[in-house]
């Protein structure tokens, strides 16, 4: 089995549970993550460097014959995932890197599956209900990040006829609904920055966001869990899941339930949305609020949601489902106050 996107957080997280149910894993490494990955690689990992976005993936010959021979699933996990990133980047990343792994597969002699992570995002501005057999509806995009992977998922449904596939549509992800532990905080956790910093001044919450407009979010042990299990169902061949919570809370909620459990207290007023978003135009604004990128706050006010009766007919056989907010709130926010001081939880600068 090959995978990509190791060693990252979900990557990582997603190795130990394969490697748990018996597989042997090829982890595809880029140069500068190599000496990372080889720290974080368990007894059944072999770390392989690579390139996703060179053709052959920067694989030596040798490499790339015992690969094509050798090789019957791929998970394709690796992409940049940041709403501010350079057209160019993501690009190269998100749509070039995932031809190559494409190319790889076809060339498999034994192949049987590639399991690729899109994201919900591919849905761009559309509003109201998105199906999971749905792609191309003439939709804009909010940011680059999403128009690129966009990009890569058509080309991987396009390649289904000659690589059979599943594709993987997560909603935002944050940190373990056990632990809490997460790898940056970005997302909601931007939220948890505004209600950290008006709690330590002693001010009032802000509530910002459209009040009805779902933010979805799901722990990184669903995504796990459903990722390895839906990898090992036959029937989700040719299938796009959606790992998404199927009743999101809305952004206002979502912003009160995280004010409650940090500072014991709800937002006590509204600002426009256009507002944080002027703001975050500014480096010291983004830094306040722990590197916030601008492209985020129209995450609060898009009303979209995303069907998911083909994810459920499958992750049904496995006994999975998705844990409401409420339910693990407690371990994100304790984590979060453990590390919230640590500048290597704060998203890079693009």
């Amino acid at each position: 089995m090959l995978l990509t996107g190791f060693p990252g957080f979900i990557g990582r997280r997603l190795a130990a549970r394969l490697l748990a149910d018996g597989a042997s894993i090829t982890a595809l490494v880029e140069p500068r993550m190599v000496e990372a990955a080889r720290e974080a690689a368990k007894e059944g990992i072999e770390v392989l460097e690579g390139d996703i976005t060179e053709r052959g993936l920067g694989l030596e010959g040798t490499d790339w014959e015992r690969l094509t021979s050798e090789v019957t699933s791929v998970f394709h996990l690796a992409a940049i995932y940041d709403l501010a990133v350079p057209l160019e980047v993501a690009q190269r990343v998100n749509v070039d890197g995932t031809g190559n792994v494409l190319e790889l597969c076809a060339a498999c002699e034994r192949f049987e599956r590639l399991n690729y992570v899109s994201t919900a995002y591919v849905a761009g501005t559309r509003k109201g209900i998105v199906y999971e057999h749905e792609l191309a509806f003439g939709q804009a995009f909010k940011n680059h990040y999403e128009s690129t992977k966009f990009q890569a998922e058509v080309w991987v449904r396009g390649a289904m006829d000659r690589v059979p596939t599943t594709v993987y549509r997560p909603a935002v992800v944050v940190g373990d609904s056990q632990s809490g532990e997460t790898q940056k905080f970005d997302g909601p956790y931007f939220m948890l920055r505004v209600v950290a910093y008006a709690e330590r001044r002693h001010l009032p919450i802000p509530q910002f966001g459209g009040a009805e407009a779902p933010f979805n979010v799901v722990p990184v042990d669903f995504v796990v869990n459903a990722l390895a299990a839906a990898g090992a169902e036959p029937e989700a061949v040719g299938q796009t899941l959606h790992l998404v919570d199927p009743e999101p809370v809305t952004a206002a909620e979502l912003l009160r339930i995280l004010s409650r459990e940090y500072a014991g207290r709800e937002p006590s007023y509204r600002i426009p949305a256009a507002i944080p978003e002027t703001v975050l135009r500014f480096a010291p604004a983004r830094r306040a609020f722990g590197g916030a990128p601008r492209e985020s706050i129209s995450y609060l006010n898009h009303p979209v949601r995303f069907d998911t009766r083909r994810t459920e007919a499958v992750l049904a056989r496995a006994g999975l489902g998705v844990p409401r907010f409420e339910e693990y709130v407690g371990a994100i926010v304790r984590y979060f106050r453990e590390h919230e001081d640590d500048p290597s939880f704060l998203p890079k600068e693009s």
